[in-house]
Parts: structure tokens; sequence; C-alpha cells
């Protein structure tokens, strides 16, 4: 097939506010070693492209300039190499960046089959989310059947994602949200118990339910110490944000007491070989949930291509519930 030489993209023309996300014409990319481009269907639109934006989250080197993380669409391009997928191949992937824009290069074992009767807008919503639910909740976390899980920003891509996750794993889940609305839908997705965290302790009511065996964390700053609080003993706080600012000041003898775990991670700056790990995991574990239905995207909205400083505006305002979305392909 041969591509075209130019592209629509949408490009940071300076750190700011979503105003600042202007189309652009750009040069197609050329597959490397191990590389597919994909003509992109549709394109998440996930917080580090918001931080990305601001000027408060640098791609890794060699990442495309472009924010986007996740996406669908038609392999039209494979490198030397590439022995998975040919040219005419639907698939969805996991971006180093780039996401936003008519064609992208993403590594080939980064990229998966859409899951059985799942259509390219909600393949697109899939990859960065099931990635950092499954490697943090799962790899890192080490969640099984009967424990208790709580996830902050439960009506969030990651939150949504992570609730039906940890259901399915057989956990007993509790998830915040911002109010009664969204802590309702939340339960309604799988969660025990939607908590409010606008008028509600989590922490108290986390520790009368016995206290959490796992948290997943995307807030940090007064958090932390709470989410100490409402562990319980042999408990692990996975930190994989921090909204509200990364420091807070701990009693550490409470880790030794307790036996607490404190672990993180960030999915984009992690090695092709680590993503290329999460990916098969993903697949063998993740896509069952989905083809089940088990596993559903929840969208909030979709935005033209064109449109992605309404799509960024959207993600930072407190009202959505779930993904957002862009169409990219007419």
């Amino acid at each position: 097939m041969t591509l075209s030489d130019a592209m629509l993209a949408m490009e940071i023309s300076s750190p700011g506010a979503p105003d600042v996300l202007k189309p652009c014409s750009m040069p197609v990319p050329v597959p490397g070693h191990g590389q597919i481009i994909i003509r992109v269907a549709y394109a998440g639109v996930n917080r580090p492209d918001a931080l990305q934006r601001a000027g408060l989250y640098n791609p890794p080197a060699n990442a495309s300039c472009l924010p986007g993380l996740e996406c669908s669409g038609t392999v039209v391009a494979c490198g030397p190499g590439v022995t998975r997928w040919e040219i005419g191949d639907k698939v969805c992937a996991l971006l180093p960046g780039g996401g936003y824009a008519e064609y992208v290069a993403t590594h080939e074992s980064h990229t998966l089959p859409i899951p059985e009767g799942v259509s390219m807008r909600d393949a697109a919503c899939l990859p960065e989310t099931c990635f950092t639910v499954w490697s943090n909740i799962v790899m890192r976390g080490g969640l099984t059947g009967g424990e208790r899980f709580l996830v902050h920003g439960g009506t969030s891509g990651i939150g949504t994602t992570a609730i039906q996750i940890a259901r399915a794993l057989g956990a007993r889940v509790f998830a915040t949200a911002g109010s009664d609305v969204k802590a309702r839908f939340c339960e309604s997705l799988g969660a025990e118990r939607g908590i409010n965290y606008r008028s509600e302790d989590f922490s108290a009511i986390l520790t009368k339910a016995g206290g959490a065996d796992l948290i997943l964390d995307m807030v940090g700053g007064s958090y932390i110490p709470l989410n100490i609080k409402a562990l319980a003993d042999d408990g692990r706080l996975v930190q994989i944000a921090f909204l509200q600012g990364a420091k807070a000041e701990l009693n550490f003898a409470d880790l030794m007491v307790r036996r607490l775990t404190l672990t993180g991670s960030t999915l984009r700056p992690q090695s092709d070989l680590a993503k290329a790990r999460i990916a098969a995991e993903v697949e063998a574990h993740v896509w069952p949930m989905v083809a089940s239905g088990a596993l559903k995207v929840v969208i909030d909205s979709e935005f033209p291509l064109t449109e992605a400083p309404a799509a960024h505006w959207r993600i930072e305002a407190p009202g959505h519930i779930g993904k957002i979305v862009m169409k990219v392909e007419d």
C-alpha cells in the first residue's frame, strides 16, 4: 500500500490550556524495526495527554511529540522484523505518543487484535486503561479473589476499568467518586460500595469493612496518609499519578508494624519489552473479560480529531464519566 507523504495531526503549539492544540500537516511516520504504521480510526483521550499539553509530562526520547497514547485502526505498513501483523489487520494499540493524527507508529508487540464484538470506537478506549489497570492491580499489586480493593476516581476511564476487572477477579470493590450520582454509577459497574468523597470518609468506611488489601490511587497529596490508614495489615498501595501533589508527611512506623507495601508505576516510560509483557497478559486475561461482557467500555463523549481542544476541556471538567474518544478516520 502506498501512503501519502503528509497527514493531518493535532499538535501542541505551546504549553498551555486546551486551545493550544492546533491542526497541522506532518510527515507520515516511517516504521522502524519491529514497528507497524496504523491508519487511526479513533484515538483515546487520557489525562497524560492533558499533562503533556500543559507542559508537565514530556514524552520519552524517540517518541512522537504529538499527544495520544492509544488508538484503534488498520495496519497500513510493517517495518523490518514484524511477524504478527499484516497490512489490512484491524487492531488497537498502546502508543508511545502520536495518536492525535491520521497515522501513527507503534511496536508490533504493543498492538492487540480488536476483541470480538467490540467496535473500533470502543477498542480505541481499551489499551491505555487496560494496560495500566492490569499491570498495577494484578502484576504489581497482586490482587486476588476475595480481597478488598479500593480505587479512587471510580468514574474515570481508569476507575471504570479497574472496578470491572477487580470484580471479574472476584474482589470486593470499593470506589470513590465526587457525587452521589457518580458513587451509584460505580455500584452499577460492580462496586460493593461507591463512596462520595465530598461527604464521606473513605478511610473510615474501609477500616470498618476490615481495611483495603489493595488501593489504586491517582490522587496523592492528602490522600496518601488516608490511604495508609485505610489499608488492612499486609495491605498494598499502588500509586499511578499525583493529581493533588506528590508530597505527604507519613509515619513510616505504620509500614513496619503493619507490614504495608507502597509501590507505583508510570506506563509510558517503560521499555518496549516491559510493555510487550503487559500486552501479553492483557490479551490472555483481560480480552476474555471483554469478550464475555464482564468488562465493557464506558464512553462519556466523542469528538472529531479537529475538536481536540473541546475533548481536553471535557476531560478536565468534573462531570465526565468514563472515556473520551476522538474520531480520526472519516
